[in-house]
């Protein structure tokens, strides 16, 4: 009997989801529960967590995260205008700037931060100590890429707005803070948050300057775990732990993009 073309794409549909639950299913059967639970579900090992992955890792990355947004969004803000200035020497500088820190691992930006700025500068400390030194190590780099997410949102500005603002005798300045720069960051909105979901992540690299116990993150807190209990577990409800703060923000940013496609 011959099919026809709707009867195939539907035939065609149902074989796709038999095959992906077939390989669901050999992969449940084949899989060794019992080990992956010793491994990586070890109840005493999660209940040992708690409260202090919450009440400090879970507070000082969300700290360190929130810092490094503020600090790159208002750097990323002053780069972006540097770029779209008409003084040359300022587009350069900015252009240099992008494109170091977005070729720099943030590691290693992190580390110059806490360790070359105290050794440049013996007499003065970085304001916030290690949350500072965090905050402007991250910011640094996300600085880079918020610029250019920035200098974007601006030049998708329609250019009549600058002008009708100058007609009514706006100087430059004032129009462009008061008119462009507030339906830019409308704009840029999602790519902004997602920026801040990935300085989330970037978190983690705050090891490198030897966070204590009253300063310590996820990731950190994981792996110390991990080294005393010789147990996977710990690094599991870290990542877990991370999807408190990235899960509810990737439903804001699906949430801002639906809401200006049905602007458009």
């Amino acid at each position: 009997m011959k099919l026809r073309r709707r009867q195939r794409e539907r035939l065609s549909l149902w074989l796709q989801y038999l095959a992906f639950v077939a390989v669901l299913a050999a992969v449940v059967y084949a899989a060794d529960w019992g080990r992956l639970r010793d491994a990586f579900f070890r109840v005493d090992i999660i209940e040992s967590m708690f409260p202090t992955i919450i009440t400090v890792a879970l507070r000082n990355t969300i700290l360190y995260t929130l810092g490094a947004f503020a600090f790159g969004l208002v750097f990323g803000t002053v780069l972006a205008l540097m770029r779209l200035s008409r003084v040359a020497p300022y587009r350069w500088v900015a252009t240099a700037y992008i494109e170091l820190f977005r070729g720099l691992p943030a590691l290693l930006v992190l580390f110059l931060v806490g360790y070359g700025i105290p050794i440049a500068f013996p007499e003065r400390e970085i304001p916030g100590g290690v949350f500072g030194s965090i905050a402007i190590g991250l910011g640094l780099t996300a600085a880079a890429y918020m610029a250019e997410t920035i200098r974007a949102g601006i030049q998708a500005v329609p250019k009549g707005q600058m002008e009708a603002a100058r007609t009514l005798g706006m100087s430059h300045f004032t129009a462009m803070r008061t008119i462009v720069i507030p339906q830019a960051f409308r704009i840029v909105i999602p790519p902004l948050t997602n920026e801040l979901i990935l300085l989330t992540k970037d978190s983690s690299l705050a090891y490198v300057l030897g966070v204590t116990a009253s300063t310590i993150e996820i990731t950190k807190f994981g792996r110390d775990t991990l080294n005393d209990r010789v147990n996977a577990t710990p690094l599991l409800v870290a990542g877990f732990t991370y999807l408190i703060i990235t899960l509810p923000l990737s439903q804001v940013v699906r949430r801002l993009e639906l809401r200006y496609a049905k602007a458009r």
